[in-house]
């Protein structure tokens, strides 16, 4: 069977790679005690993402900001959905910088639910928490994870400077409609990543795929290609991992050496780097991605 080829075959048993154990090590309790005493969230514990301990072990996490519930929703996300979340915290940037200065983070990653019911989608709640970061000493690298902003959106978020910015193609085309939210698209994402190159060309920037949702090689492929030409520096390659009964099932579970196989793949179609493992998320070991790729700097 080739890489990404499709298994209809339910119920598929996780293979032993991709299980993991939520640790109690001294600099996990750490960051879970200040995001809880901040009133913080993040991506990490909203999207049960597998990495937590080694992340939160290792004093970093993911900021989730503008609250925790999504406009929009998609199949295989585990973020509650709901059309009027609650309000902005408009204090939640200078808290968001805070917790970043308590930890004693070098590479914060700030990321968001879709706010459509914001005038701006909640743009400029994240030039300020950019901005809240950048006015620290000493200053973190930072690093954004937004929906899919065009337009004044897109250049306020940029305009704060953000050293990588990253939007999500999630899945290849084909699968696009089908298991993400109807008002996010293959294309829109694209023209969010190329226009995101082309108003910050100094700035990294970093987008991901979702495998194992009954995608082939050659639309893998295809998506990569699609990545590159739009300008994207850093490609993250993930396996599926169902949050719950409600979400979308898994079509395939990937071998390491298939991520492998990809990771090389992606490096040979032009991409400045590639992380590709099983339990990879688009901010996982995103300092070292970032550093990996010879960026250095903020954006001016």
């Amino acid at each position: 069977m080739g890489i990404c080829a499709e298994n209809k075959k339910p119920p598929l048993r996780k293979p032993k790679w991709l299980r993991v154990r939520l640790g109690t090590a001294p600099d996990f309790v750490k960051v879970d005690e200040a995001l809880k005493s901040s009133g913080l969230d993040t991506v990490c514990r909203q999207a049960r993402c597998p990495n937590r301990t080694e992340c939160w072990s290792a004093g970093t996490a993911t900021f989730l900001i503008m609250g925790s519930e999504c406009t929009r929703g998609c199949a295989f996300c585990a973020v509650t959905r709901k059309s009027h979340p609650a309000p902005l915290d408009p204090d939640e940037p200078r808290k968001v910088a805070l917790a970043v200065e308590k930890l004693a983070i070098g590479h914060a990653v700030i990321t968001s639910v879709t706010r459509d019911d914001l005038p701006d989608c909640g743009a400029s709640h994240f030039a300020r928490t950019i901005r809240e970061l950048g006015s620290l000493t000493p200053t973190p690298t930072v690093e954004v994870l937004t929906p899919d902003y065009l337009g004044h959106e897109l250049e306020t978020v940029l305009a704060a400077g953000p050293a990588v910015f990253a939007h999500n193609i999630e899945v290849v085309r084909r699968l696009s409609g089908k298991l993400r939210h109807p008002r996010f698209s293959f294309d829109r994402s694209l023209q969010t990543l190329r226009e995101a190159k082309r108003l910050a060309p100094k700035a990294q920037v970093k987008s991901s795929i979702l495998l194992g949702v009954g995608e082939s090689l050659e639309e893998v492929t295809a998506t990569m290609e699609a990545l590159v030409e739009a300008g994207v520096d850093t490609l993250v390659l993930g396996q599926y991992l169902r949050p719950t009964g409600d979400n979308a099932p898994v079509v395939r579970y990937l071998d390491p050496e298939e991520f492998e196989q990809l990771a090389e793949l992606g490096k040979r179609l032009g991409f400045g780097y590639v992380a590709s493992g099983p339990l990879v998320r688009t901010s996982y070991h995103a300092a070292q991605a970032y550093a990996a790729h010879g960026q250095a700097g903020r954006t001016p």
